[in-house]
């Protein structure tokens, strides 16, 4: 590990503090009430450019390197999930495959209103039958002339019901497996996309996970990203990158659960002092803390990694599976040290619980990292 934070993404990182703890922590009773990020919180996110935090500045973005991305997710990770998801996918997967791989023209086209946030962008492999075996994918793209005709339904969608602009991976060859899969660039007003629901989740509300319907949807030739056959492997690259930087949101989550702790460790009182005197309690802080620290090394070497421009498959599966898991225990332990509190509603422990759960299943699950790194060990 040989990284140094440039001074420049310490200065990024406590305005972004300062906002997450001025502007987005009081509201998050009110996401839960409305279920929505409110308008003006929408607008100030637009400001401060955070919709396109890793699009290039050459399309309106702030060109933010992996290591400054991660820096922001995790500060941003402190807060309600709502506001870092209503624009982690045009910072990861509803824009990464058209920054790395997109034509001059698609770029040209998408990448400034997703960076502003005029435009929401979402990213369509999942379906009922391809979740983590992503070659199962029963989407069809099939080419007619100057156009291809897509088929089929994707579900658990982040994003979804509100995207203007979705990287879709869809079988352009369905007899070759997964060398047939291809990824396309749709934008939502096309003739034969719908959104079939809004899908109901244990997690928090703000931000939406869609089922989405193609019939017949009709497409120009030029929206392919890439080639022909390609899309396995875009798509793998987008979620490499998603890795690393929701590592490092759940590094923000776990420290907002842990500073939560320690006050009411050092307020609450039993059998007459603090519950923060007594060493059962010292300890869970104890392991709470360790795996905190750890998992925030582990993210800030894998985004290095990316930024040097190294194979980081295995620090960025590592990173994400040990600080998704570790934040797991994090929350563990916070309700178990607010005891009956951490179970009401009146506090946002039971919330951040159950965010912490999702993080397991989504960008790959902890099972596919476990794959993922087991064979990069025995390539040795």
């Amino acid at each position: 590990m040989n990284f140094n934070i440039p001074e420049e993404t310490i200065e990024l990182k406590k305005t972004i503090r300062r906002f997450v703890d001025e502007i987005l922590i009081p509201a998050e009773r009110e996401v839960d009430e409305h279920d929505k990020v409110p308008d003006r919180i929408m607008a100030e996110m637009r400001r401060l450019g955070l919709f396109g935090m890793v699009i290039p500045a050459d399309y309106d973005g702030l060109g933010l390197n992996c290591l400054a991305t991660s820096v922001v997710l995790e500060e941003l990770g402190r807060a309600h999930s709502a506001f870092r998801g209503v624009l982690i996918t045009n910072n990861g997967i509803g824009a990464k495959a058209i920054i790395n791989r997109g034509t001059e023209e698609q770029k040209k086209k998408f990448l400034p209103k997703l960076a502003s946030g005029e435009w929401i962008g979402a990213f369509a492999l999942t379906e009922p039958e391809a979740g983590s075996d992503a070659s199962a994918v029963k989407t069809t793209a099939e080419k007619k002339g100057d156009h291809y005709v897509l088929n089929g339904i994707k579900h658990f969608i982040t994003n979804g019901p509100e995207a203007h602009v979705l990287t879709v991976m869809a079988m352009t060859d369905p007899d070759a497996g997964h060398k047939g899969m291809s990824a396309f660039v749709i934008e939502t007003d096309t003739p034969g996309f719908r959104v079939q629901r809004i899908m109901k989740t244990m997690g928090p509300g703000g931000y939406h996970q869609g089922e989405l319907v193609f019939e017949n949807c009709e497409i120009p030739a030029e929206n392919i990203i890439g080639e022909p056959g390609q899309g396995l492997k875009i798509a793998l690259e987008t979620l490499n990158h998603g890795r690393v930087v929701l590592g490092a949101a759940a590094v923000g989550l776990a420290q907002r659960l842990l500073d939560e702790t320690k006050a009411w460790a050092n307020s609450r009182v039993q059998f007459g002092r603090p519950i923060a005197k007594f060493q059962a309690i010292q300890f869970m802080l104890a392991d709470m803390a360790v795996d905190i620290h750890l998992s925030r090394l582990a993210a800030y070497n894998a985004a290095w990694l990316v930024d040097q421009h190294q194979d980081a498959r295995f620090e960025a599966s590592a990173a994400k599976l040990f600080s998704t898991e570790a934040v797991g225990r994090v929350a563990d332990k916070a309700v178990q040290i607010f005891g009956g509190m951490g179970y009401m509603q009146d506090l946002p422990i039971e919330r951040m619980y159950r965010e912490a759960r999702l993080l397991r299943i989504v960008e790959g699950t902890s099972e596919i990292q476990r794959i993922i790194i087991s064979r990069e060990i025995l390539k040795t």
